[in-house]
């Protein structure tokens, strides 16, 4: 689980209900027509950008904002360089056994067993990095449009409201209900772009740029394996895919 994510998610929502509820009270935040607008208003309109299978899919890519954490590059390098040795002293047909977790990496190695040429193996792994990269760009502009479609949907109802008011001066009790409407689309809007859309969108911007390192280190691993690299050559070559920071503590380990 993402705890940044989740625990910026529960702060910023804790911190306007605690507000509201030290205010005048809850209830006078909560109107049924505004949601109506907003969050059915932005779904729909997203909806219609976008097929159905993708508006879906999208739920699903969500959840690697808050559940998903990515392989750490540094464990990902050491389990290479661990096959790569294996490799070297006794065959490329010695990694058939071994036990790999990630699963684009246990792809490429048995590609490698079974003999498939670099070339080849390279094409499949970059075929399905940029497909898994494409998906995830799907899911991220499904969130982004939701923020972009948010603060529309509530600048939409809080004209609704405004026109409800002016079109009903005469009658003293409905100016407050008009006004709620006017006023809470325009909150709506705003929260839902910026207390979950956009950061989403954001979050799930960096897995995509976590997942498609990793796979590239993934795709030098396997080729410079497939040469017959020496492991410690390939370990340096790999680091270079981390910042400067982490490569400075790998050389003190």
């Amino acid at each position: 689980m993402d705890l940044a994510t989740l625990i910026g998610f529960l702060l910023a929502w804790g911190l306007i209900i605690a507000t509201i509820a030290l205010g005048s009270g809850a209830l006078v935040f909560i109107n049924a027509p505004s949601l109506m607008i907003v969050l059915g208003g932005a779904l729909a309109v997203v909806m219609m950008r976008f097929t159905l299978g993708q508006f879906i899919g999208s739920i699903k890519t969500a959840m690697k904002a808050f559940l998903y954490k990515s392989e750490s590059p540094e464990e990902l390098i050491t389990s290479v360089v661990e096959l790569a040795t294996i490799a070297r002293k006794e065959g490329l047909l010695a990694l058939e056994g071994q036990e790999i977790t990630n699963p684009v990496l246990a792809t490429g190695i048995r590609m490698l067993v079974d003999g498939h040429e670099g070339s080849v193996v390279r094409k499949a792994l970059s075929t399905e990095m940029n497909e898994t990269v494409s998906r995830h760009k799907i899911g991220q502009d499904i969130f982004k449009q939701i923020g972009d479609a948010g603060p529309a949907m509530g600048m939409i109802g809080t004209l609704v409201g405004l026109v409800q008011m002016l079109s009903n001066m005469s009658d003293p009790k409905s100016i407050g209900p008009a006004m709620a409407v006017a006023l809470l689309t325009t909150l709506y809007g705003a929260m839902l772009a910026n207390m979950f859309a956009l950061p989403v969108s954001d979050k799930l911007s960096l897995r995509s740029a976590e997942e498609q390192m990793n796979k590239n280190i993934i795709i030098q691993s396997v080729i410079g394996i497939q040469e017959g690299q020496n492991p410690n050559v390939l370990e340096e070559l790999l680091r270079n895919y981390l910042p400067a920071s982490k490569r400075a503590s790998a050389d003190e380990e």
